[in-house]
């Protein structure tokens, strides 16, 4: 495992953003600039990153780049293919979005139509295109699974890997994000088993955090900070380590610097890291 934070630390060079991460033990880090920086700049911090030992795990693009709006569709499209020819460029190990929606007025929100074979067609489509002309050598290009869009179920995740049918899409596994019912929620051991089975050998990165039931009705789970849920992590790491002993596990959706650090603590230190 290499574990890493999606936060970047408050920094005030790419030599201070690399030492900060190794500071805390840290072995993969997220990618703390786009394509839009420069490349003076991206380099810059590619440079530290090998210098320091630490493997850029993602590089994020977190567009909608399924917009109902056809121009706006064509930007983020464009974006997403700079990103990954930038992620490319500094050797990432993945670069990353959601699906997107073109059905309501959340880019990434949960809408009945995320789910129908028109847009199952276009997700492939997407992927494809933004695959075929970036032309990405090094890095895989990856959809994050989701509860409310495609892929949100292992099963839905091997189905888009065959469709796309290019040797650059991967997975990006937040098995977290599809534990959506009592069943995987109370048995997270065995669909945390269920995932890597059916996703073997087609995982580039994971996220890790964890999930908690509240005492509300109906069934209501909300994502938490690493050991207020019930995750089984001890298990995630295992079977990530078994299909990979360098898969980064990113530690991801914390508010401030001190979260980050006292949850890596907290890791460390529950898988006797220390």
């Amino acid at each position: 495992m290499l574990l890493g934070i999606s936060g970047s630390l408050a920094h005030n060079s790419p030599e201070d953003w690399a030492k900060k991460h190794v500071d805390l033990g840290l072995k993969s880090v997220n990618f703390p600039v786009n394509y839009l920086a420069g490349e003076e700049t991206y380099m810059a911090y590619k440079k530290a990153a090998d210098e320091a030992g630490l493997v850029i795990a993602e590089v994020g693009i977190w567009r909608n780049t399924l917009a109902a709006d056809q121009n706006e569709r064509k930007i983020q499209m464009n974006y997403a293919i700079e990103q990954l020819k930038m992620a490319d460029k500094i050797h990432a190990k993945c670069c990353v979005n959601v699906a997107g929606t073109p059905h309501g007025p959340r880019w990434d929100g949960g809408y009945k139509e995320n789910f129908s074979r028109e847009t199952w067609n276009q997700i492939v489509s997407m992927i494809q295109e933004i695959i075929d002309t970036a032309q990405p050598v090094n890095t895989k290009f990856s959809i994050e699974s989701m509860p409310w869009m495609v892929p949100s179920t292992p099963d839905e995740y091997a189905r888009l890997i065959k469709d796309v049918n290019r040797k650059e899409f991967a997975a990006h596994l937040d098995a977290i994000n599809m534990i959506t019912s009592p069943e995987k929620y109370f048995f997270n051991t065995e669909f945390l088993e269920e995932c890597f089975e059916k996703l073997d050998g087609q995982i580039c990165s994971c996220h890790l955090k964890d999930i908690r039931l509240k005492e509300e009705f109906t069934f209501q789970l909300q994502e938490c900070a690493c050991g207020q849920g019930a995750l089984d992590i001890e298990k995630l790491v295992e079977l990530a380590d078994k299909q990979n002993p360098q898969m980064p596990m990113i530690i991801e959706h914390l508010t401030t610097d001190e979260e980050y650090i006292q949850s890596v603590a907290y890791i460390k230190k529950r898988l006797n890291l220390i």
